[in-house]
């Protein structure tokens, strides 16, 4: 994984050069991994040079009316709400009260405390594998992904951690990861994430607010990968089944997607 330093968007990402064993990695250049583009500068450099053609927003409809996407030039938007069916009851603070939560402690530890944001997100991870519209979202991803002659693509969700975690999840498995590669990048987030809310995590902790919560609610935690993963195990058996049975991919797709998004050192 290489991060690409844009000052415009955050947690971008290409992830090109990561291994895939017997000599095999990602093919740099082709995929993509951000938060969200609402201040996308189209003519920074470190962006225009990428050639991103297509943008997968895993955002809800609330997330994109309230910042919407400033696409690259020449980029194809696709839409692909993950929580469509889901936010609603999952027990996670909507985007916009996050910020209240964090400014205060009290209410935070009242709605979040005591375990319930790990439970709140175990069940949200589990939901990116079950969820319909999740399932239609990822396959709209690997559709993508799959199309013969696609360009470069970029997917994103709002901070780059948790759907657009998981998307990256599914294709770097797909692609033939090993366990450790996979959960090493699904983590590398988290400095990044930190960076970009330190200055809410100093006034939530100033104010006595509990940090491992704070840390918590922003940052990804190896249990919530687990239950996205231990969901594909028990509704499918192996992460083959789940995006040929679970997200309808064909396996004619699915070698297309190899073959695009692999290299084997000379």
């Amino acid at each position: 994984m290489t991060a690409i330093p844009a000052t415009s968007v955050a947690n971008l990402r290409d992830l090109g050069e990561l291994p895939l064993g017997d000599g095999r990695s990602v093919r740099r250049g082709l995929v993509f991994r951000s938060a969200q583009l609402d201040r996308l500068d189209a003519d920074e450099p470190a962006v225009a040079g990428l050639g991103i053609r297509t943008v997968v927003d895993f955002r809800t409809e609330t997330e994109r009316g309230d910042r919407p996407d400033r696409l690259p030039y020449g980029a194809r938007p696709v839409v692909a709400d993950v929580l469509a069916d889901y936010l609603a009851g999952s027990g996670l603070p909507p985007a916009a009260r996050l910020k209240a939560l964090l400014t205060d402690p009290a209410l935070a530890e009242e709605h979040l405390g005591g375990g319930r944001v790990r439970a709140a997100f175990a069940r949200t991870y589990r939901t990116f594998v079950s969820g319909d519209s999740a399932r239609a979202s990822y396959r709209a991803l690997l559709a993508e992904l799959g199309t013969p002659g696609a360009g470069p693509l970029l997917f994103h969700c709002s901070a780059g951690k948790d759907r657009t975690g998981w998307a990256a999840t599914v294709v770097l498995s797909l692609l033939g990861a090993d366990e450790e590669t996979v959960r090493a990048e699904y983590l590398a987030v988290n400095p990044a994430v930190r960076l970009a809310f330190a200055p809410m995590i100093e006034g939530f902790t100033a104010q006595g607010g509990d940090p491992e919560l704070a840390l918590e609610l922003i940052g990804v935690l190896p249990e919530y990968l687990d239950a996205a993963l231990d969901e594909v195990a028990v509704r499918h058996g192996s992460m083959e089944k789940y995006v040929r049975e679970g997200l309808g991919i064909p396996d004619e797709v699915t070698e297309l997607i190899r073959e695009r998004l692999t290299v084997t050192a000379a």
